[in-house]
């Protein structure tokens, strides 16, 4: 029998949606591929009832159980594994995979993790400082013609791919990886670090920590591995500190 992925642990995560009738559409996409959770982050003033018609009755429900908040780190920091949508590509964002390499992974991660698929708004996507949250980054492959894709599609495409998704019986799936919070706090202190030894540039030291994040992302952290990499930031600095007395 095949494995699927388990679409009660992935979240719909929509970062400054502008249109209720989008976000509307998006619950009903999810409920059609089996996926019940959307989170909003942002606009807190979307009209329930066009999200709920949009919706229609089959995924109102989706939509009276949206949670919201204000910042995107808060919307995250609970999750495990974060998949980021671009239509953009080059260096700063780093390499992306297709609707179909990203739902291949998500059946191994989402069977004991919490994963998010993070969306960004209508006009501008994701920008960098968003995309930094984010483990994996996808990509839907469009004519060259026209490239835009609207909200609800691209949440289609997205859970079709991982609703259709599935690998053979495994003995044991990957571990609980360490949370969003956990691996931001990680990041700081080694921010902080970092730039105290003269590693980073104080002008501009999220450049080199992009690419400190995808050296580390690729490895998916569990919760005890970040634990021993803020335990090796705390003696380091502890060494520095003595050293100069």
């Amino acid at each position: 029998m095949h494995v699927r992925a388990k679409t009660e642990n992935i979240t719909i995560v929509l970062n400054k949606p502008k249109y209720p009738g989008n976000v509307g559409s998006v619950a009903r996409c999810a409920r059609n591929m089996g996926i019940e959770k959307i989170s909003v982050v942002g606009n807190r003033d979307l009209a329930l009832e066009e999200m709920r018609q949009m919706a229609t009755h089959f995924a109102a429900g989706i939509v009276d159980r949206i949670q919201h908040f204000d910042r995107l780190d808060e919307a995250l920091a609970r999750f495990h594994y974060i998949v980021g949508t671009t239509s953009r590509r080059g260096s700063a964002r780093g390499p992306v995979v297709s609707p179909r390499e990203m739902a291949a992974r998500l059946v191994d991660i989402s069977q004991d993790n919490k994963v998010a698929l993070l969306i960004g708004p209508e006009d501008t996507g994701l920008s960098n400082d968003d995309l930094r949250f984010c483990h994996l980054l996808v990509t839907i492959p469009t004519s060259k013609h026209n490239k835009s894709i609207n909200l609800s599609h691209a949440a289609m495409i997205l859970c079709y791919e991982i609703f259709v998704s599935h690998m053979e019986p495994m003995e044991a799936f990957t571990s609980r990886l360490a949370a969003s919070a956990e691996l931001e706090g990680m990041y700081d202190h080694m921010k902080g670090l970092l730039m105290k030894i003269g590693f980073l540039n104080p002008e501009n030291p999220e450049f080199w920590m992009m690419h400190i994040r995808r050296f580390l992302g690729r490895t998916n952290l569990f919760s005890k591995e970040v634990k021993i990499i803020r335990g090796l930031c705390r003696q380091l600095e502890w060494y520095m500190k003595n050293k100069k007395t």
